[in-house]
């Protein structure tokens, strides 16, 4: 089962509460973007889903199985 976080970047506006969410799979570029480098495990399920509705411009989501 293969699940990974995507961004919507032209919704993304950089507040940074994925990555205080989740960060183990996403780290800020230098201007406060996320970068998703892993994917959503079953253990980061629950994180991943918490920073997915967390997010303010609803710019994430879960895709895969």
């Amino acid at each position: 089962m293969s699940r990974e976080l995507r961004v919507d970047w032209p919704e993304c506006r950089a507040r940074g509460l994925c990555h205080e969410l989740l960060p183990e799979i996403v780290q800020l570029d230098p201007w406060g973007y996320p970068l998703v480098t892993g994917e959503v495990t079953e253990d980061l399920l629950a994180d991943a889903r918490a920073a997915v509705r967390a997010c303010p411009r609803l710019a994430l989501r879960i895709v895969g199985s």
